[in-house]
């Protein structure tokens, strides 16, 4: 019997599960899997929709984000950058649109390529949400820099928290794509090029 039927009811149309609770099963998820635990990924959707809803994780990253980047122009030492901080702001936010829309992107063609195209909206929807708690380590590392601690504290917070970042999205990939410690590797350095091929032409354009 259908769930259109009579029978049962009339029609039965099925629900999106609303934002807040989207929101709330992809961060429960990505904090399981910051700590190592790989039933993190059931409370994440394996959907193309949800891997478009989680999405929302930028949304929620974008404070850090641009604390981050205030963060870094101030210990630079020369204040506002030198095309203006507007202008700063605006292409570190293109670039990091950029960043993130394309390893999606990329990311789905090297799924495919190692036969994990079933795979990869869950990878994509873990590696967003779990792009919250990388953001909030990186944050936290930049604390002891900001509180005048000394620079070779400040040093080790940023070498561990980078660290820790790089072993989060290693870890998501093995888990979510079924992928060997090897080839979870090369979505890892896939990020890291893109980002770094994209926060270098940010900073030439910043420049002017």
């Amino acid at each position: 019997m259908s769930a259109s039927s009579p029978g049962a009811g009339g029609p039965v149309h099925s629900r999106r599960p609303p934002l807040r609770l989207v929101v709330a099963a992809g961060l429960h998820g990505a904090f399981l899997l910051a700590r190592g635990r790989r039933e993190g990924l059931a409370f994440i959707e394996g959907t193309p929709a949800g891997a478009l809803r989680s999405f929302w994780a930028a949304a929620i990253c974008l404070p850090a984000f641009l604390a981050l980047r205030l963060f870094a122009w101030g210990m630079e030492g020369g204040g506002a950058p030198a095309g203006g901080l507007g202008r700063a702001l605006l292409v570190a936010l293109i670039g990091g649109v950029c960043a993130w829309v394309g390893f999606a992107l990329v990311s789905q063609l090297l799924a495919e390529a190692m036969g994990r195209a079933r795979a990869w909206p869950r990878f994509l929807a873990a590696w967003n949400w779990t792009s919250v708690v990388q953001h909030l380590a990186l944050l936290a590392a930049a604390v002891p820099a900001a509180i005048g601690m000394p620079a070779s504290v400040a040093y080790a917070a940023g070498i561990v928290a980078i660290g820790y970042a790089l072993w989060l999205e290693w870890s998501v990939a093995r888990a979510a794509l079924g992928l060997s410690a090897t080839d979870a590797v090369g979505f890892v350095l896939l990020d890291v090029a893109l980002g770094l091929f994209l926060h270098g032409l940010g900073e030439h354009l910043t420049r002017g």
